[in-house]
């Protein structure tokens, strides 16, 4: 087995979210606090509408379409995508397009890597929710004319095997399912295998959630779900970290990172755009929803120390920031815990007040939020945070502001007790 790199770097993003349909425009959302809030198309609880943030914009025809006659990707390609398209779940068709952008920012058409040494992590757990949901009419009057390609759209597993299809991917492949903490914890077994060798990239996609009306009203009945309080106003209705907060607001979203070695990004003259320092995953034994300060403390403890970073070094807490009371308050009490005094100087924030709760895709999402503010120097808004819930620390305001952010932290906490902390680290 080939030595593995100690330096990984990121070297590609491709994204696709309620705010943005591109990187480029994913930059621009945040500087600009751009929310996407409304009233989600047939999706209620309680007979009432539920307040998200979903990718109703997104066109896979149109973002096809923008790469033509590119020299960045071939015909044929895109031709194979196309076609591959044509009967896939929204979900499939998020996570392609992304996956293509990253492509592209990681110049794979033209610098190429062998695809047995690519690897791919699809992140998220029950990806056809959506798929299963359409096809159960027609089930239940006719069992026998559902479509035989049903046998494998219902594994998770076709996320891989499709992409892995589409782009050669011959390496290690398969998914991650950490509930909320699923998006880090692919980055982290991700960062892993190129530590160990076992390849050169890795791509990391976040999966989008698509999610019923049945898990919907399960997250209500649980207390998790929010936009009670402002319902008459959708776009104030996620406040993380302000007093007003009271649960998570669902948010469609796919990311893609693409994980390289720091010997193979130098072979093919490509331009890192963060590095990954590494990150940590543990669990409390609790098959609950509840959070635990010991776990997250941990969490975030072992990623410093493993990283060999010191509390001080850091600048910035992309925290996990759900908007859910309980939640929020002890993620702020686990960060205290762990930064002691440089609570008053390390900026925290949360992408989720803009994008919602992207669930499966959370942590790639917020890992691109996180390099994006690196690179252009600036620290998105917290747009709805009026009364924070605790005045020790120094939270992101209402408008953008530039910022020089060196070594940054990415929390994601998932049912299950499940917690994980990663750090970055800009390369500028």
């Amino acid at each position: 087995m080939p030595g593995g790199d100690k330096t990984v770097y990121v070297t590609g993003m491709g994204v696709v979210n309620a705010i943005a349909d591109s990187i480029p425009d994913f930059e621009q959302g945040l500087r600009n606090g751009r929310q996407s809030f409304r009233y989600l198309e047939g999706k209620t609880v309680n007979n009432a509408r539920v307040i998200g943030a979903d990718i109703s914009s997104f066109s896979f025809d149109k973002r096809m379409d923008s790469y033509g006659g590119s020299e960045r990707v071939p015909e044929a390609f895109i031709d194979r995508a196309r076609k591959t398209a044509r009967r896939a779940s929204i979900t499939v068709k998020a996570a392609l397009a992304c996956v293509l952008e990253a492509y592209c920012q990681a110049d794979l058409f033209n610098r190429t890597i062998p695809g047995d040494r690519i690897a791919i992590i699809v992140t998220g757990s029950n990806l056809t929710s959506g798929i299963r949901e359409g096809y159960f009419d027609k089930f239940q009057k006719d069992p026998e004319y559902l479509t035989p390609q049903y046998a494998l759209q219902f594994m998770d597993t076709d996320h891989v095997g499709t992409l892995s299809e589409i782009f050669g991917i011959q390496g290690e492949g398969f998914t991650v399912g950490g509930a909320s903490a699923s998006g880090n914890a692919g980055i982290i077994k991700a960062w892993q295998l190129l530590q160990l060798g076992l390849a050169e990239a890795c791509v990391v996609v976040g999966a989008l959630t698509e999610l019923t009306n049945m898990e919907l009203q399960g997250f209500y009945n649980i207390g998790a779900l929010g936009g009670r309080k402002y319902y008459g106003e959708p776009d104030k209705a996620c406040r993380p970290f302000d007093e007003e907060h009271e649960g998570f607001l669902y948010g469609q979203a796919s990311g893609c990172l693409i994980l390289e070695s720091e010997r193979s990004a130098a072979q093919r003259a490509v331009r890192p755009l963060a590095e990954i320092l590494g990150g940590v995953i543990n669990l409390d034994g609790n098959r609950s929803s509840n959070p635990s300060l010991a776990g997250e403390i941990k969490a975030m403890a072992r990623t410093l120390e493993t990283a060999g970073i010191k509390p001080e070094e850091v600048d910035y807490i992309n925290a996990h920031g759900s908007s859910s009371p309980l939640g929020d308050d002890t993620e702020l009490e686990a960060i205290k815990g762990v930064y002691k005094e440089n609570t008053s100087r390390i900026v925290i924030n949360s992408t989720k007040g803009l994008t919602g709760h992207c669930l499966f895709s959370a942590g790639v999402v917020e890992a691109i939020a996180v390099i994006l503010q690196m690179n252009f120097g600036f620290i998105h808004p917290n747009a709805n945070l009026e009364k924070p819930s605790c005045q020790e620390f120094l939270f992101a305001g209402k408008i953008a502001v530039p910022a020089s952010i060196r070594v940054a932290m990415s929390n994601s906490f998932g049912f299950g007790g499940i917690n994980t902390s990663i750090l970055i680290k800009g390369v500028r």
